[in-house]
């Protein structure tokens, strides 16, 4: 019989690490601003926040490894604890630009696991009515990346109506939804970053290392 008892806890006592991917390279991109506003709210709850910009990150596998972009988006996935993936929705799903962020980052880099075991949250905006498309797509790649997508979610409609000229948003019950979101990520951060080795941890993999 195997012992599955979790070994005793040893809490972190540094703020939640949590990156930001956004899917957008225009100028006023409005998936950009929900992350920044997002990266302030949770900011403000004690998390450390990085932002990667996606500008002259080449295509998946136009460029190897070592490409100075993909090194910086690595080790910022590795750094982080969890991860926050913001992406407009056009022609009914996520764009290329977020695609290609993630596509980057692989299952395994040797023995590191880039994102098994982190918390996870999902938002999108629209251009017109409220949809769920892309938070939908960012969920399965989330589960497929072996990542803990938590259950709450923002879905900005008419983002272009929905934030200041200074790029803040406007106080609404969209921004409230992000609070929330932003609420429950830090949560489970702080509940799960501690345990992700343990939780990870399969029989398969335990064997194949055998």
């Amino acid at each position: 019989m195997i012992d599955l008892t979790p070994p005793p806890l040893e809490p972190s006592t540094h703020p939640p690490r949590i990156l930001f991917l956004y899917g957008s390279l225009r100028e006023r991109s409005y998936s950009r601003l929900l992350a920044e506003e997002a990266a302030r709210i949770i900011s403000a709850y004690g998390a450390e926040v990085r932002i990667f910009d996606p500008r002259e990150l080449p295509l998946r596998g136009q460029v190897p490894d070592s490409h100075p972009k993909v090194r910086e988006l690595l080790e910022l996935s590795q750094w982080s604890e969890g991860q926050v993936w913001s992406s407009p929705e056009m022609h009914g799903n996520i764009t290329g630009v977020i695609k290609n962020q993630i596509d980057w980052i692989p299952l395994e880099i040797g023995s590191v696991r880039p994102t098994q075991g982190k918390t996870l949250a999902v938002m999108q905006v629209s251009g017109g009515s409220q949809s769920f498309n892309a938070v939908n797509s960012l969920r399965i790649l989330g589960r497929w990346m072996r990542m803990f997508t938590i259950p709450n979610q923002s879905s900005v409609a008419k983002a272009y109506q929905e934030f200041e000229e200074d790029g803040a948003m406007k106080d609404s019950p969209y921004r409230d939804r992000v609070v929330d979101v932003m609420e429950e990520l830090f949560k489970f951060t702080l509940l799960l970053r501690d345990r992700a080795d343990y939780l990870t941890d399969r029989h398969s993999e335990r064997r194949a290392r055998e």
